[in-house]
C-alpha cells in the first residue's frame, strides 16, 4: 500500500485530524471558547484570538466547491514522480465556507473540471492507518 509519497508528520495539535482521516473521516477544528471552525488548528483561533482555544475536531461532509486548480506536471518532492501529471484543487467547504482545502483531485488531469465545480471528499491511503483527503468530482 506505501505509495512512496512522504505521511503526514502529525504534531500534538493536528494528530486529531490525521487520525480522523485514517478512518477516512474529514474534521474540522472548532474553538471551544467561539465555537468557530479553522484547518488547520494553530496556537491561538483566527476568529476570536483566544491563545487557548482547545480546538476539538468536528466531521464535515467534505462537499465542497473548486475555486481554482493547477495541473502538476513536475515533481519538487519526493515520491510524487509516479503521480505525474496529476491535478489539485482549491476547493472551499460548503459547511464551512471560510475553509479552504487544497488536496488532489482523483478523477485524474482530463476530468472537465471548471470553477464552481461541485467535489466531494475521497482518501488516498498512503501507508496503513495513514490517509490524506482528496477529492473526486460529484455528477
Amino acid at each position: 500500500m506505501s505509495t512512496g509519497r512522504p505521511p503526514p508528520r502529525p504534531d500534538e495539535r493536528s494528530a486529531p485530524y490525521w487520525a480522523a482521516a485514517a478512518r477516512h473521516e474529514l474534521t474540522v477544528a472548532r474553538c471551544s471558547r467561539c465555537g468557530a471552525t479553522t484547518l488547520p488548528p494553530d496556537l491561538t483561533c483566527p476568529h476570536c484570538g483566544s491563545t487557548d482555544p482547545a480546538f476539538t475536531f468536528v466531521a464535515t461532509t467534505g462537499q465542497g466547491t473548486v475555486r481554482s486548480w493547477t495541473v502538476v506536471r513536475t515533481s519538487f518532492l519526493p515520491g510524487f514522480d509516479d503521480d505525474l501529471p496529476f491535478v489539485l484543487v482549491d476547493v472551499e467547504l460548503d459547511e464551512h465556507p471560510h475553509i479552504r482545502l487544497i488536496g488532489r483531485l482523483l478523477d485524474g488531469v482530463d476530468a472537465p473540471l471548471r470553477a464552481g465545480a461541485g467535489v466531494e471528499v475521497a482518501f488516498e491511503d498512503l501507508e496503513p492507518d495513514v490517509s490524506v483527503p482528496a477529492f473526486r468530482l460529484v455528477p
